[in-house]
């Protein structure tokens, strides 16, 4: 019989030979077996180690969920205004980081007016449309219901283009309509399903604070965002609106530009244009807003990007109380295994093998529990989005940096166990009890 070149050990009794062979290196694929089987053969200590682990990283995940879950829900209703387009108001963003500078815009800003909107109309340039809308809050009524508070938008007709709101029935108000200050209504879906429970809402007739509107569409359902009611709510032409409610009050205009490549030209031609009409020098603060999607964004981390770092930061906490239960319990399982370290080291493992067997245990222990973490923490974001407003979103991102962490705890943790291991005297580990 011919014997291989490494080191190896021959065991025989007169029946037959038994050969125990110990490489020089023992291969990864061998280490992770022998982790496996320690796990599977002791169950409930496993399982008992994974808790930490577990309860670490479905924490982290669903707060990390929650905070993508906000950031893409301001994305997708908030900060989308509109294609290309973009706000221009009496306030801008900064004007509300506190009630100083709020009241101090109140003195200093202008109000936004329909000649502001037909001199940035009347540019030649890298504008498109420009539409203008105000809002109020009013009572509405059909025969004996009665609504009220209700959102009451007021809007030029290419409000419905720019801002691409759709109609389930009937249509938006139409240019002709807005001219003549016709007493026409485009209603929410919420208003139409309160007051038209069983009827077609279509040409029918409300009540607006005691005014009369004829009803010309409704509008499709947008849902809620972060649990306020986004169709409820009854629109009508600016000039009407104006001619019932006084014209002495500040717009917001809303813009677009001729291509996503001039957005930018817009949004500076439109700030050209109203620092001209209030006659600004160039060291004058502007004193209107222009309000953009990455202002929105800039203003949403602004207030939230350290409450959203901190509250990971700290969350991240139980991963560490899960590394240290893992060592523990590591350290627990050299002193229990002392002789069987004593046994594989007599016939031949290396020091590297003994170290390599307890760091795959470590790590293996805690991309178990990291996985079953994941998708605890995967249930309760769908558990979240269903039974309340708040949003959740888990990136693909998100599960593979979990994974990783908690692999690498794992790691980290097993290191000074499968040191203390690895370095255990054979003679003295076989002569444990």
């Amino acid at each position: 019989m011919k014997l291989p070149a490494h080191p190896c050990v021959v065991v025989s009794d007169t029946s037959r030979p038994v050969i125990v062979v110990f490489s020089l290196q023992m291969p990864y694929f061998e280490a992770l077996k022998l982790a496996l089987a320690s796990i599977l053969t002791h169950k409930l200590r496993s399982f008992l180690t994974l808790l930490g682990v577990i309860f670490g990283v479905a924490t982290v995940i669903v707060v990390v969920s929650l905070i993508e879950g906000f950031n893409s829900y301001v994305d997708e209703k908030i900060a989308n205004i509109g294609t290309n387009a973009f706000s221009v108001s009496k306030y801008a963003i900064d004007d509300f980081s506190s009630v100083e500078a709020l009241n101090a815009a109140r003195r200093r800003n202008k109000d936004v007016t329909l000649d502001d909107a037909a001199a940035l109309q009347a540019r030649d340039g890298s504008i498109q449309e420009v539409g203008a809308k105000e809002d109020a809050a009013g009572d509405v009524k059909f025969g004996a219901t009665h609504l009220f508070r209700i959102h009451i938008s007021a809007t030029t007709p290419n409000i419905a283009e720019i801002e691409r709101i759709e109609a389930g029935e009937g249509r938006y108000f139409t240019k002709v309509e807005d001219e003549s200050r016709r007493s026409v209504t485009f209603i929410g879906a919420d208003v139409a399903e309160k007051l038209f429970p069983t009827s077609n809402p279509l040409g029918q007739t409300i009540r607006i604070d005691g005014r009369p509107f004829e009803i010309v569409g409704v509008g499709k359902a947008k849902g809620s965002v972060f649990g306020q009611p986004q169709d409820m709510y009854v629109s009508m032409p600016l000039s009407t609106f104006m001619a019932i409610y006084g014209s002495r009050r500040s717009l917001n205009l809303s813009v677009t530009s001729t291509s996503p490549e001039s957005y930018q030209d817009a949004v500076d031609e439109a700030r050209v244009v109203m620092r001209m009409r209030r006659k600004l020098s160039p060291a004058e603060k502007d004193n209107f807003g222009i309000i953009t999607p990455s202002a929105i964004n800039e203003l949403r981390d602004k207030i939230f990007g350290t409450i959203q770092i901190a509250a990971i930061g700290v969350t991240s906490i139980s991963l560490v109380v899960g590394g240290i239960v893992i060592m523990n319990i590591m350290l627990v399982s050299v002193s229990e295994r002392t002789k069987e370290i004593g046994i594989r080291k007599s016939i031949g493992a290396r020091r590297t093998d003994i170290l390599k067997q307890f760091l795959a245990e470590s790590t293996l222990l805690s991309l178990v529990g990291g996985g079953i973490g994941i998708t605890i923490a995967y249930l309760l974001a769908k558990l979240v989005a269903v039974l309340t407003p708040v949003p959740t979103a888990l990136p693909l991102l998100a599960v593979t940096v979990a994974l990783a962490v908690s692999g690498t705890v794992g790691l980290i943790s097993g290191v000074y166990p499968a040191w203390k291991a690895a370095g255990l005297d054979p003679i003295e580990a076989l002569r444990a009890e």
